[in-house]
């Protein structure tokens, strides 16, 4: 069981993000470390070489004032007063042939290097170099000086100190290091544990919706404005528009399934009073067609609706040819005359005398009778319903239908265009609720749109924004 949980541990952005921040961290401090290592070090070496250089002054400066025999004197001295193990001194010949030395018994092994004694003299200055030997623990300094004509000494020094240093500082830094490392994990973990709360919250809510499927749960938001915040705002949102859809999908199947079952109730009554009674050839006659009739109804409803699902998904595109809508506004304005006489509505419209477009005049004469039908079904007797087409300034024209009834009221003007939606008032009349959608979903397909507002006087006004080809100023008016 921990096995598992480490490895499900090893998997999360969690446990990847400490080990970045762990490893950023330790390479910062090592780097810091090694610049500290690099800058004491060269300070020390600095001071060694110093010291040795001041060697080489006090030997140059007895040789010039005392001899030669003063410098080997010198340089017994020397050896003696700082440590046969601390320091050496030789003197030398120009070839490496020794001239005098101090006691070589602890640096027996330290070579003369002619290669040494060539650079420093074509260099013409104190020549400094770091040996090693597999007889001491420790670095020794050497220098390389010409202390007088045909005479070259040859000075070294112990680096216990920085050896001892080093040392230290290794174990320092491995000990800083392990400190540094354990408190960089436990600190990185923690901070992104604390960055990513908010992720885990929104996974957290996810699973719930996932295994009970309630899509009211939602993540709590902050207010720091911060990525998480905006993720758990969007998420969300994305939960509201996901519940407002299933939600839809829902009401828009019982209006299905309520429209299908009252068609499919007259039918099958039809047929049985068909079967169980004798009845005339006429009375069969009107039964098949009333049958027809319902049939004709279901099959309309299914088309308009995958009509609109599929101008939706962006599917089924309009032909687009070259119309008058002038003409077709005039032309539904006077099929619809005889049902606006009927219920005695005074049925006007102005157009222009020509105004083309690019469109399906097949749609766009549907979209006009449904929003004529909805205008004159919903107007009372005596009222009025007025049709205008007006270019607009920039490069589309509108179609405006409005009507003198009871208008659209606040509460069902968001949902008016959705399938299958009808506001209060319209529950008493017939209809499948599809013909606003299907206008929306014909003016959207031709790159336009459809909005419905309550008119200053009374009752609704529907406004159609289309794109057009080409606007002619000339306009007429019919009054009828």
């Amino acid at each position: 069981m921990f096995l598992k949980r480490l490895i499900e541990i090893r998997r999360t952005l969690a446990f990847r993000l400490t080990l970045w921040y762990a490893g950023i961290f330790l390479f910062s401090a090592a780097v810091a470390f090694a610049f500290f290592y690099y800058l004491i070090t060269e300070t020390i070496r600095g001071r060694a070489d110093q010291d040795l250089l001041a060697e080489v002054r006090t030997f140059s400066s007895v040789m010039a004032l005392q001899g030669v025999e003063a410098a080997k004197r010198q340089a017994l001295l020397e050896s003696r007063a700082a440590g046969e193990k601390k320091i050496f001194v030789q003197l030398l010949y120009p070839d490496g042939r020794l001239f005098s030395s101090s006691n070589m018994s602890y640096f027996h092994n330290i070579p003369v290097s002619i290669e040494a004694i060539g650079r420093m003299l074509e260099q013409k200055e104190p020549f400094f170099a770091t040996v090693s030997s597999p007889d001491h623990r420790h670095e020794i300094r050497v220098v390389y000086a010409l202390l007088g004509p045909g005479l070259i000494i040859h000075l070294g020094q112990s680096m216990d100190d920085l050896t001892r240093f080093i040392e230290a500082f290794q174990r320092i830094f491995v000990l800083t290091m392990a400190g540094l490392f354990a408190l960089a994990v436990a600190f990185g973990w923690f901070m992104a544990r604390r960055a990513l709360a908010g992720v885990e919250t929104v996974t957290r809510t996810a699973r719930r919706i996932a295994a009970d499927g309630r899509l009211a749960e939602r993540v709590p938001a902050g207010r720091g404005g911060d990525e998480i915040d905006r993720l758990a705002a969007t998420f969300n949102r994305m939960l509201d528009r996901i519940q407002a859809l299933v939600n839809g999908v829902k009401e828009m199947t019982d209006n299905i399934a309520h429209d299908l079952k009252s068609s499919i109730t007259r039918i099958r009554g039809q047929a049985e009073v068909a079967l169980t009674s004798r009845g005339t050839a006429d009375e069969y006659e009107t039964m098949a067609a009333s049958a027809i009739e319902e049939c004709d109804r279901l099959l309309e409803m299914i088309n308009t609706m995958l009509f609109i699902s599929r101008s939706e998904a962006g599917v089924t595109r309009p032909e687009s040819k070259q119309l008058d809508l002038a003409a077709v506004v005039r032309d539904a304005c006077g099929l619809f005359q005889s049902l606006a006489e009927d219920k005695q509505i005074a049925l006007t419209w102005e157009a222009p005398a020509r105004l083309e477009i690019s469109g399906d005049v097949r749609l766009i004469q549907r979209m006009l009778g449904n929003l004529l039908d909805n205008a004159i079904k919903y107007t009372p007797e005596g009222g009025a319903v007025s049709v205008s087409l007006q270019p607009n300034p920039d490069r589309s024209v509108c179609i405006a239908v409005r009507d003198s009834g009871a208008g659209v009221s606040e509460t069902d003007r968001p949902r008016i265009f959705e399938r299958f939606y009808r506001g209060d008032p319209s529950r008493s009349q017939t209809g499948a609720g599809l013909g606003l959608s299907f206008a929306r979903a014909v003016a959207r397909a031709h790159g336009g749109d459809i909005t419905v507002e309550n008119a200053p006087s009374s009752g609704a006004l529907f406004r159609v924004e289309l794109p057009v080809s080409d606007l002619l100023p000339e306009s007429c008016r019919n009054h009828d």
